[in-house]
């Protein structure tokens, strides 16, 4: 694979289409909303579809790919390319589970497919907070009257209007419990969105509250009940995935950080000094100092991606890169910030927008405690 070929599907990301992402970006940030624009040049490019199976009329792309496809489209709008990361690490998830019936997994990839819907999982609730550290949802699914009927509400859903389908993570009401995904079209009667997304960062993911009340779920949708307590049927892949793409996308937002820093340098002659700042040794160093912080991202996602094509599960050690490339992300973007001062803060400049989006690394799944607990607890256990 050339790396813009897969199947015979065209996975390349156009430069000029990454230029106008960025040219929208600023727009998009202050105004809070979906780049809808941005999600339509995806879809007419075909890129929304790339992580489904090739007999599906997909690429079947692996992590690689789909981390270097997410990490250019971040060069442009990362909230975009999230967006575009939940659609990949979410239809290729479903292409791989051994639970969800055939005929299903062909009603979404051939929405997505014939009209580029998107999809993504609807997991946070606003008592429970990430699943990932445990507890059951309070979004419920009840059957009653022969009729599967869907109450809840799901916080922090990346791409909220722009979405089709969402896969929801809940709760039967039953006296032992099942939990699950509970796929959801949501234009179905009793689905709406609060607005509730006013971050300081990745503004324009829309990522606001799904409310479910009284949803009439066709039952072949409830697609992967276990008993609480079970483990998930679902594959872990999803999870090593997670990690690695969410880390290469912010590693991009500080290479955009860095390289509106080596401009402003280049170009920013004070008058007291009568030269570039470039040409002053303080700068070298915190360039270079940058430049070894995103060498060390570069290194710690090439392995992720080679430990992953070798067949090794993610595991601990996925979370552990995730975090490690997220912290140096948040560093070489704070330097750029601390060095440039009032230019670096002004909403004139992308550097501010880059430093709040890049502070947004820290609040995904899995989080720093949690990594580094199950990290100093694999290493007692051998």
């Amino acid at each position: 694979m050339d790396g813009s070929q897969a199947g015979g599907v065209r996975t390349d990301v156009p430069d000029e289409m990454i230029g106008r992402f960025a040219a929208r970006a600023a727009g998009y940030d202050r105004s809070g909303e979906i780049g809808f624009d941005n999600i339509d040049e995806l879809r007419e490019a075909g890129l929304l579809s790339l992580a489904l199976p090739r007999a599906k009329g997909g690429a079947e792309i692996g992590l690689r790919e789909v981390v270097r496809i997410v990490s250019k489209i971040a060069g442009g709008d990362p909230s975009t390319a999230l967006i575009l990361a939940m659609q990949y690490l979410q239809s290729g998830a479903i292409a791989r589970s051994p639970v969800w019936a055939d005929g299903v997994k062909d009603e979404v990839f051939t929405s997505i497919v014939r009209d580029g819907a998107l999809i993504n999982a609807l997991r946070v609730e606003p008592d429970l907070g990430t699943p990932a550290r445990g507890g059951i949802p309070a979004t419920r699914i009840k059957h009653t009257d022969g009729v599967w009927r869907l109450n809840g509400r799901k916080i922090f859903s990346t791409g909220s209007s722009a979405l089709k389908w969402g896969v929801v993570w809940a709760a039967t009401d039953e006296e032992q419990p099942r939990v699950g995904q509970v796929l959801v079209p949501l234009d179905l009667p009793g689905v709406r969105i609060e607005k509730s997304w006013h971050q300081l960062g990745m503004r324009a993911t829309g990522s606001d509250t799904f409310v479910f009340e009284n949803v009439a779920v066709p039952e072949r949708y409830l697609v992967s009940l276990v008993p609480y307590g079970a483990a998930s049927p679902e594959p872990a892949i999803l999870a090593t995935w997670h990690a690695v793409v969410v880390a290469a996308l912010y590693d991009a937002v500080a290479r955009s950080g860095r390289d509106w820093l080596v401009s402003f340098l280049k170009t920013r002659v004070p008058s007291a000094l009568g030269r570039p700042l470039s040409t002053l040794p303080r700068f070298h160093t915190v360039l270079g100092e940058t430049d070894g912080l995103l060498l060390a991202n570069e290194a710690l996602i090439e392995r992720a991606l080679s430990r992953e094509e070798a067949g090794f599960p993610g595991g601990v050690e996925a979370g552990q890169i995730r975090r490690l490339v997220t912290d140096n992300a948040i560093a070489a973007v704070s330097l750029a910030v601390a060095v440039t001062g009032n230019p670096g803060l002004s909403q004139d400049n992308p550097l501010e927008r880059h430093y709040r989006n890049v502070l947004c690394g820290r609040i995904h799944t899995p989080q720093a405690d949690v990594v580094l607990e199950g990290a100093g607890r694999a290493a007692l256990e051998g």
